[in-house]
């Protein structure tokens, strides 16, 4: 059920709609993860689908919530993660992008997402996407205030087959006009012998990494979205592992590229 005109659609005793974690970590890093869990508000019920589906890659980024904590651990940096189900509204995505709330996902009709009234967009916009984005715009701010300007990293994972092809990589780099940290990167992954697709199998330059593009790169901050595939870092073991791993890489990157905790990223 959605909210009525007015209405709120998450009650006072739900959870926020983003979560600040480590919010005053010394590092010049803002880490961003937008599917980070499949929870859904108490309005919207199941949205019509099986517990089944919902544990799938279709309702949220299996696994990296777990990595983004421990990278921001690890690196004490910030990060900001969404609290709610991309099945509700992709916060990934732009306010007038025909997917912002699927109405199909991975051959998968999601019910409760059909016919929706511009009342019941707008009152997810204002529930969950909008909120997350200013979570992000004051993280930025404050990061800019204390100096030197941040990096932005934003973490995702994919699923190891889809409409049965398989996805050989380990984890895909995304980036559009801005390679000082993805080519680094990929290259010092790669000579880890990490499988590493270069914008694969998603790319930012089609429409993906709407985050990135609203928050990082008007801003000039150096900035790359990373997606690591699920059956690596769907255990604690294996998020453990990755995170260890993407870790050790990306403080060499940032330092490389001007300074982790010091010059401007340039």
């Amino acid at each position: 059920m959605e909210a009525r005109a007015g209405e709120p659609l998450l009650g006072p005793d739900e959870p926020a709609p983003f979560e600040d974690f480590n919010p005053d970590g010394a590092a010049a890093l803002l880490l961003v993860c937008d599917h980070a869990t499949r929870l859904l508000a108490r309005r919207l019920g199941t949205l019509g689908l099986s517990e089944a589906e919902l544990a799938r890659h279709i309702a949220w980024d299996i696994g990296i919530a777990e990595v983004t904590r421990g990278l921001a651990r690890r690196l004490d940096a910030p990060a900001v993660l969404s609290r709610f189900s991309r099945l509700a509204i992709d916060p990934n995505r732009a306010l007038d992008d025909p997917t912002l709330i699927p109405q199909l996902s991975d051959g998968v009709v999601i019910p409760g997402n059909q016919e929706l009234s511009p009342g019941d967009i707008q009152a997810r916009i204002e529930a969950f996407h909008r909120p997350y984005h200013e979570a992000i715009r004051r993280a930025l701010d404050a990061l800019a205030a204390r100096g030197p300007a941040p990096a932005v990293v934003s973490l995702h994972s994919f699923t190891p087959v889809i409409k049965g092809v398989e996805r050989p990589w380990h984890l895909g780099i995304l980036w559009d006009a801005d390679p000082r940290l993805s080519r680094p990167l990929m290259a010092r992954l790669r000579a880890q012998g990490v499988s590493v697709g270069d914008n694969q199998p998603y790319t930012a330059r089609d429409g993906h990494g709407y985050t990135l593009s609203e928050h990082a790169a008007p801003r000039g901050l150096a900035h790359v979205l990373i997606e690591i595939r699920q059956d690596l870092i769907d255990t604690h073991h294996g998020a453990a592992a990755w995170t260890d791993r993407l870790g050790d890489s990306l403080r060499v990157v940032l330092e490389t590229a001007g300074g982790f905790r010091g010059a401007r990223l340039v």
